[in-house]
């Protein structure tokens, strides 16, 4: 392992799994505050309402739970699945290169969470508290 990899590694996945989940976390969050608006974008779209609630759990819960490495492949799975179901139900018209954009950004995301879902958290997770794994263990 060079140098390089040696100091950037333990610090890699901690900042990967900030900067990937923060998106969700701040969106759940931004749905609070916006709430009758988001209910209307999804009944528009042909979503019941009512899941509200449910999205922003997961969106919050989800994100929170992969940033600090709690159930990180079950969080990864279930945001994985909410990733790829919005895309297809809110962004597939690709006669709009926006939406297009924002589909394959879905699609994007939902690659990384199938990436944790295979890998686990890796460095500084609680998923690696469990059993007496070392803090650092890149396996959780």
């Amino acid at each position: 392992m060079s140098n390089l990899q040696h100091l950037a590694a333990p610090l890699a996945a901690p900042v990967g799994r900030v900067f990937f989940s923060l998106m969700f976390v701040f969106a759940g969050v931004d749905k609070i505050s916006g709430y009758t608006a988001t209910q209307g974008y999804m009944e528009a779209m042909g979503v019941p309402g009512e899941l509200l609630p449910l999205v922003i759990a997961l969106e919050v819960g989800g994100g929170l739970a992969i940033i600090v490495g709690w159930q990180t492949r079950l969080a990864a799975l279930a945001l994985a699945g909410f990733t790829l179901l919005s895309a297809v139900l809110f962004h597939a018209n690709f006669a709009d290169q926006v939406q297009m954009i924002m589909f394959m950004k879905n699609i994007t995301i939902t690659g990384g969470f199938l990436f944790l879902v295979a890998h686990g958290a890796g460095a500084y997770a609680l998923d690696n508290r469990r059993g007496g794994r070392a803090a650092l263990a890149g396996n959780a």
